[in-house]
């Protein structure tokens, strides 16, 4: 059964939303919430700090002005495209006044202002995205989107080859939702248009892909979705790296970095030259790859030392590799929770105290030390590492 309205959802009772709505016509349903903050709700996902979104048949100036007057904080974010950036009491709204493509090169789009509704619907990606409400909850859904949604069927709205053109990263997103709405089956249609066009998108950019890439990478189940991305050669990933995947997921993960360590048999580097990847993911995800290295020795001393906590997912990647049995990923898990986080109790100036001269040899000193520390299982204290060293005058 399909609700005629969405109740009981914090977003849509809170205050601020209500005053949005009510500053711009909502009680008349010239304006109303749309996309992934009403698909959600209807299937009752909490999702921390949602976007909001809204769609409605005022023209950007008229919205900057009717929320300024109603002393809401109103920002032209993407004024050229209709959209509108409102901010109240900390939550923040984005109203995009209906609108329809005119022309479009795959990437961007010129788009003219309207009040059609329907035609609103129409422009969207997948009937589960083009659902809208009232403010007070009611559902509006031309397209029959909810259907799809609760049957967990991802479909392109109209012709799927023409949503494609319109937008390459639509390739994407398709196999994004059928991953995270629709259990992993794709629907015929689509995924014959996503392979259809999975050839020509060399025009998207790759921060884009990448963005949508991470996205996939953070689902709780998503094996089958790139094995289907990689039959259609969106992605090249040896089925080694497939079945190392499976593993990891078969034990609960869904770190993207986690999984990019995984994924990069051809090395970090290449993909996050392909994926435009910012640093801090990449290097989380080495991190976490030399942690796994070294639980695979059976150093699990090292890794919490040198990598912390990225060396929990790193043992869950040592494990996705080398297939091993629940008893030891449980053992070595076991040791890694016993092991303290702590720094190293000597240091250079404590060995400089001493007599010892700043240079290779302090250093070598310390390495030694250090070494000691760590293969003690951080028994070692300060004084037992000192006593090693002799005194020099």
């Amino acid at each position: 059964m399909i609700p005629e309205r969405i109740s009981g959802v914090e977003w849509l009772e809170r205050p601020a939303v209500q005053a949005i709505f009510a500053a711009l016509e909502g009680a008349t349903g010239r304006t109303r919430a749309v996309g992934g903050v009403v698909r959600d709700s209807l299937l009752e996902r909490r999702r921390e700090n949602a976007d909001i979104d809204m769609a409605t048949e005022l023209l950007p100036v008229a919205v900057m002005q009717m929320a300024r007057a109603a002393g809401i904080a109103a920002y032209p974010t993407g004024i050229d495209h209709g959209t509108v950036t409102l901010r109240l009491d900390g939550t923040v709204v984005e109203v995009t006044t209906l609108r329809q493509d005119v022309a479009t090169d795959g990437r961007h789009a010129e788009v003219a202002f309207g009040s059609d509704w329907v035609a609103d619907a129409e422009r969207r990606d997948f009937t589960l995205n083009a659902l809208y409400c009232f403010a007070d909850g009611r559902l509006f859904d031309p397209l029959g989107g909810a259907g799809d949604l609760i049957n967990g069927r991802v479909r392109f709205i109209g012709d799927a080859g023409q949503r494609i053109a319109e937008d390459g990263l639509r390739v994407y997103r398709f196999f994004r939702f059928s991953a995270s709405h629709g259990g992993e089956q794709f629907d015929p249609e689509g995924l014959a248009a996503c392979q259809a066009a999975a050839g020509s998108l060399d025009h998207l950019s790759r921060e884009r892909v990448g963005s949508e890439m991470l996205r996939i990478l953070a689902l709780p189940k998503i094996v089958r979705t790139l094995a289907a991305m990689a039959a259609i050669g969106l992605l090249a990933p040896e089925e080694e790296v497939l079945t190392m995947l499976q593993r990891y997921e078969a034990l609960g993960g869904h770190a993207p970095a986690a999984r990019l360590a995984l994924l990069s048999a051809a090395g970090l580097a290449q993909l996050q030259a392909d994926w435009r990847l910012s640093n801090a993911v990449t290097e989380r995800a080495a991190r976490i790859a030399g942690a796994a290295d070294l639980l695979a020795e059976g150093k699990g001393n090292w890794a919490a030392y040198r990598f912390g906590e990225d060396a929990v997912e790193g043992l869950a990647v040592a494990a996705a590799r080398q297939h091993w049995p629940r008893s030891l990923l449980a053992e070595t898990a076991r040791e890694l929770g016993r092991l303290p986080a702590a720094a190293m109790p000597v240091s250079g100036k404590d060995l400089m105290a001493r007599g010892m001269q700043s240079g290779p040899e302090l250093g070598a000193a310390l390495q030694v030390l250090e070494k000691n520390w760590v293969e003690s299982g951080f028994a070692l204290d300060r004084a037992a590492l000192l006593a090693m060293l002799p005194v020099f005058d």
